[in-house]
């Protein structure tokens, strides 16, 4: 789901470049609408709307990482085209006034933004030239006009550009979380896999020898074939035992271990972790049914949100046991196709006696469990 932090920030970086987008606006216009013909007015007020907009384009385009490369270079071109377009237009408006000297400001701030970075320094070169050449053409102050348009670039640059910049470090700090997650699920499914090939693939294979003596056998022994299909009965019923409790979680666990083991994979994965431990040991059983539990609590958060912190409560008390797992990124936590889900957890604690709750409030995913504990 999209990170409500993210969009903030990206609104925030939005909200600042568009400021940039004004002065680029508002300073030409100002120039542009001094002039005594209303043709060139309107010719040239047109050409700083569609410089404008080019510029808007490039620098939505500067903090949009989902954008083709090939769409960046159509902005670049098209910021390019309408900067050409003003200078016959626009340049010459607004006696006295530096009118291209602040579209020329623009052009140096967005100049970095392009999508091919290294035409930053040409393309300030080429602005500053057309700066100077404009106001040699309009009899206009030179030097100011070139000063007017570098420092309001550099200064447009250190405001907007600081703020494009810490925009990228979080996107890429975004990206990093998430590979973080993935490879903490693919672990964690790796791990079910070990430890259903250590559980089974002994048993499987003294099944599969004893069907091979016992078809061997039968011809020349029955008695010893009965034997062999009896055994290999009773080891076919532990095999099922086996599955049944490495898919439900029945065995005995250690469940500090695992509690420190889901600490430590939320904040390998930047999500701030708190532990409450029960103060006595649980009964295996009953450890047994909490590990599935917050395996699929701390797979929600890494998978299903985007916490940045998570509180994890484990209280015994008046014959039952009582978990909450809360974190501060509430979203939907559907099962993908690999897990059972919280509906799956639902299921395997009313088996026990126990119920399994949820809640989304204010921003924070509240699950809460209760499993009675047997006297």
């Amino acid at each position: 789901m999209p990170d409500p932090r993210m969009r903030t920030a990206r609104m925030a970086t939005l909200a600042m470049l568009g400021m940039g987008v004004a002065t680029t606006l508002a300073m030409p216009a100002l120039g542009a609408l001094s002039e005594p013909s209303p043709a060139r007015v309107v010719t040239g007020l047109a050409s700083i709307v569609a410089f404008t907009a080019a510029q808007a384009c490039v620098l939505y385009s500067a903090v949009t990482p989902s954008l083709s490369r090939s769409l960046h270079r159509r902005f670049a071109l098209a910021f390019g085209a309408a900067a050409l377009l003003t200078v016959p237009l626009a340049g010459p408006l607004g006696e006295g006034w530096e009118t291209w000297a602040w579209i020329g400001a623009a052009v140096i701030a967005t100049a970095p933004l392009l999508a091919d970075r290294w035409l930053a320094v040409p393309v300030m070169v080429a602005a500053l030239a057309t700066v100077a050449g404009v106001a040699w053409w309009t009899g206009g102050e030179i030097v100011d006009q070139v000063v007017l348009a570098l420092s309001v670039g550099l200064t447009l640059i250190f405001g907007a550009g600081l703020h494009v910049w810490l925009w990228n470090l979080l996107v890429e700090a975004e990206a990093g979380r998430a590979a973080q997650a993935r490879l903490a699920a693919a672990e964690e499914r790796l791990r079910f896999a070990r430890d259903v090939h250590d559980n089974l693939g002994h048993d499987l294979s003294v099944l599969a020898l004893k069907a091979e003596l016992a078809e061997r056998l039968g011809p020349v022994s029955p008695e010893r074939a009965a034997a062999e299909v009896a055994e290999l009965r009773r080891l076919a019923v532990s095999a099922l035992d086996d599955l049944r409790r490495t898919v439900h979680g029945y065995r005995t666990v250690d469940l500090r271990a695992q509690l420190d083991a889901t600490r430590q994979v939320l904040e390998s994965s930047g999500v701030r972790c708190t532990v409450t431990h029960p103060a006595e040991e649980l009964p295996p059983e009953v450890a047994a049914r909490l590990v599935p539990l917050l395996r699929e609590a701390s797979t929600n958060v890494l998978r299903h949100s985007r916490a940045a912190w998570c509180d994890i409560e484990i209280v015994q008390r008046e014959g039952e046991v009582r978990v909450t797992v809360t974190n501060d990124g509430a979203g939907t936590p559907e099962p993908d196709r690999y897990s059972s889900g919280l509906r799956g957890l639902a299921e395997r604690m009313a088996e026990g006696g126990g119920k399994l709750c949820t809640e989304a409030v204010d921003g924070r995913f509240t699950l809460r469990a209760v499993l009675p504990v047997q006297a």
